[in-house]
């Protein structure tokens, strides 16, 4: 099972967060809010958050605009992973990534289902890598961000975490793109 070693040191990670949603703004962001307090009570560094319409080119191009960053390690977006018509978080993700975490949307609907039971078959958690830099979409729920930072994402960007973590291979995310 995991562990935290304690001879590893912490390394904070640079995180943007990413609301997408047609009705919130920054004072009705609750699960912006959930992440942000969790990313810098864990000791991160919160590097931006935006929030962007249910718009595929729109969470595209911010996606896109962090991944280019030398100032983001990680993205993490909440809402528009359901099933409706202005739910397109996912295409949008996927249209950036080079490589998809296939696992992260299986072990976040297990942890899902602890809580919520079958209505986890609703969500399209997902998450990639693109140019370096880890893009995760989660629900818009702010039950939803708490799960998916208490369970999966606070371990796997805390560099003390084993057997592995996150952190530990951010140094070769880009690798193809050095090689000659």
């Amino acid at each position: 099972m995991s562990r935290i070693a304690d001879d590893n040191p912490f390394i904070p990670v640079r995180i943007a967060v990413l609301t997408v949603s047609d009705t919130r703004d920054a004072t009705q962001d609750r699960s912006g809010d959930v992440l942000a307090d969790r990313i810098e009570a864990a000791g991160h560094t919160l590097a931006d958050r935006v929030i962007v319409r249910d718009e595929r080119d729109q969470i595209a191009a911010q996606l896109r605009g962090w991944v280019a960053s030398d100032g983001v390690d990680v993205v993490i977006s909440t809402g528009g992973t359901g099933l409706t018509g202005r739910d397109v978080t996912v295409e949008a993700h996927r249209d950036v990534y080079e490589k998809e975490i296939d696992a992260f949307g299986t072990v976040f609907t297990m942890v899902s289902y602890q809580k919520i039971g079958t209505s986890a078959v609703q969500s399209r958690a997902t998450a990639g890598v693109a140019g370096g830099t880890y893009l995760f979409a989660l629900p818009g729920s702010p039950g939803a961000c708490k799960d998916a930072w208490d369970e999966i994402l606070g371990p796997q960007l805390d560099y003390r975490h084993g057997p592995c973590n996150f952190v530990e291979i951010m140094p070769r995310l880009d690798e193809h793109l050095r090689r000659k």
